[in-house]
């Protein structure tokens, strides 16, 4: 069969279609929920580059987590927010492949720098003395380059495999965003090959960072329990606190949506997909900021600073 132009090519975002109620409420949380994401994610991205005492490998790799989720919400949500608003809920084919290939880059860097930051908070508490020597800044860098090419590898992977395919019928994919498993539901011929590097990415992106975050833990774990002092316990569990929430979160939804590769079609899967999609970026800097110390008197030095320069 031959492929379809794909400037000919356009797609239909159906979302909640079906509950043009539910959609205007939903604009109203997403527009809520994209600022407290920008507000967030940026005073965090700023606080790191000002504050001296956050130059640290832990707050290096929080504000490129910062900086990643910025760019991940920022590829789907104003679109997506439009389409709630308007009848018409096209997207052409370039678009949607852009929107699709970010989100999946982000998505599966993301994976990486979480299993990153676990390997830092490794270092951190198992071996405090040789620390500053093991994450230096050389190996810090080297790893976040890491984390972000390793993303933008699997998704240029998947994502060319994925356009390939001929499209040649109504083209309505039943998600909010192009997502990458309802965009191959829609291909009119086999995509074997898709499903088995799609399988493989899994394996790779989610199942070995996850078991490496598990490692990293059990040592954590094993040297937290040696402490003698619970004041000591206590300090080097909320270390890791904020890390275990957000990749709980993360992992908890992100596997619940691609461990099968096939398109979810229920409305309770695509608001289950918004859980890591937004939701997840929302409270990242929250969670992280919550109970800690170092972000809170950065945050009151500089609002210090503003305010005297005010008067």
């Amino acid at each position: 069969m031959e492929r379809t132009n794909w400037t000919d090519i356009e797609f239909t975002l159906q979302g909640l279609s079906e509950h043009p109620r539910a959609e205007k409420l939903l604009f109203m949380m997403f527009l809520v929920m994209y600022m407290v994401i920008l507000l967030g994610n940026s005073t965090l991205i700023i606080l790191t580059l000002l504050d001296f005492r956050l130059h640290t490998p832990m707050y290096f790799f929080l504000s490129n987590l910062s900086f990643l989720d910025i760019l991940y919400t920022s590829s789907f949500i104003p679109s997506t927010m439009i389409h709630f608003l308007s009848e018409k809920k096209n997207i052409s084919f370039t678009r949607c492949v852009v929107q699709m290939s970010v989100s999946f880059t982000m998505a599966s860097t993301e994976c990486v720098l979480l299993a990153v930051m676990a390997y830092d908070r490794y270092v951190a508490i198992c071996i405090p003395l040789r620390y500053p020597i093991i994450m230096s800044k050389a190996l810090c860098i080297q790893m976040a380059v890491l984390s972000w090419g390793l993303g933008f590898l699997n998704s240029l992977t998947q994502t060319l495999l994925a356009v390939r395919l001929p499209f040649c019928g109504k083209n309505v994919i039943n998600h909010f965003v192009c997502e990458i498993l309802a965009f191959l539901k829609l291909a009119c011929t086999d995509i074997s090959l898709n499903e088995i590097t799609l399988m493989l990415g899994n394996v790779i992106f989610l199942f070995v960072p996850l078991l490496l975050i598990s490692i990293s833990y059990i040592f954590i774990l094993s040297t937290v329990l040696r402490i003698n002092s619970a004041g000591g316990r206590k300090k080097a569990f909320s270390t890791c606190s904020a890390h275990i929430t957000v990749v709980t979160m993360f992992y908890g939804s992100i596997l619940f949506m691609y461990i099968k590769p096939k398109s979810k079609d229920t409305a309770s899967d695509k608001l289950i997909a918004l859980c890591y999609g937004v939701v997840t970026p929302m409270l990242n800097p929250i969670i992280y900021s919550l109970r800690n110390t170092e972000v809170h008197d950065a945050m009151k030095k500089l609002t210090a600073k503003q305010f005297w320069k005010k008067e």
